[in-house]
C-alpha cells in the first residue's frame, strides 16, 4: 500500500498513537511518559490537537509544552538531556516514515525539530533560574 501524506486530523491522531506506542516501550524514555502521565485518552487527544495546530493552524489546543517539559524536568530530578530528544525524534521520524509520506509529513518533522531544539532550551534556562546551573 501507498503512503499517503497527512491531511486530517484523523492521519494525525494515527501518528500520536502509533508513536507514542513507540515511546511508551522506550527503556530510555518512556518512563518520563508513563510514571506522569495518568490519563492516556486525554493525553492524546490534546497532543492530537497539539499537531493539528502545528501542521493545519487549528486552534483547539490549550496549553505551553514548554514549561510543562521544564517542570517534568524538575519533577524527574533534572535528567532529561538533549540525547532523550535525540530518541524522541527518531522515533517520531521512524513513525511518520512508517506511516506517511508528503509535504505534510516532512513538515511534521521539521516543526518536531525545532520543538525539540526550544524545549531542551527552556529546560536549561530553567535550571539556570533554579541556580542548577
Amino acid at each position: 500500500m501507498e503512503k499517503q501524506d497527512i491531511v486530517d486530523r484523523q492521519g494525525i491522531s494515527l501518528l500520536v498513537h502509533r508513536f507514542y506506542e513507540k515511546v511508551r516501550a522506550d527503556e530510555e524514555i518512556g518512563h518520563f511518559f508513563n510514571e506522569t502521565i495518568t490519563d492516556w485518552h486525554e493525553h492524546m487527544e490534546k497532543l492530537t490537537d497539539f499537531w493539528e495546530m502545528n501542521l493545519f493552524f487549528a486552534q483547539k489546543y490549550k496549553g505551553n509544552p514548554i514549561q510543562v517539559h521544564a517542570e517534568l524536568d524538575r519533577d524527574m530530578g533534572r535528567t532529561i538531556d538533549n540525547y532523550h530528544f535525540g530518541i524522541w525524534l527518531r522515533h517520531w521520524f521512524s513513525t511518520l516514515d512508517s506511516h506517511f509520506n508528503g509535504p505534510n509529513a516532512e513538515k511534521a518533522k521539521q516543526r518536531a525539530r525545532n520543538i525539540s531544539v526550544r524545549m531542551f532550551f527552556a529546560i536549561y534556562e530553567q535550571r539556570k533560574r533554579d541556580g542548577v546551573l
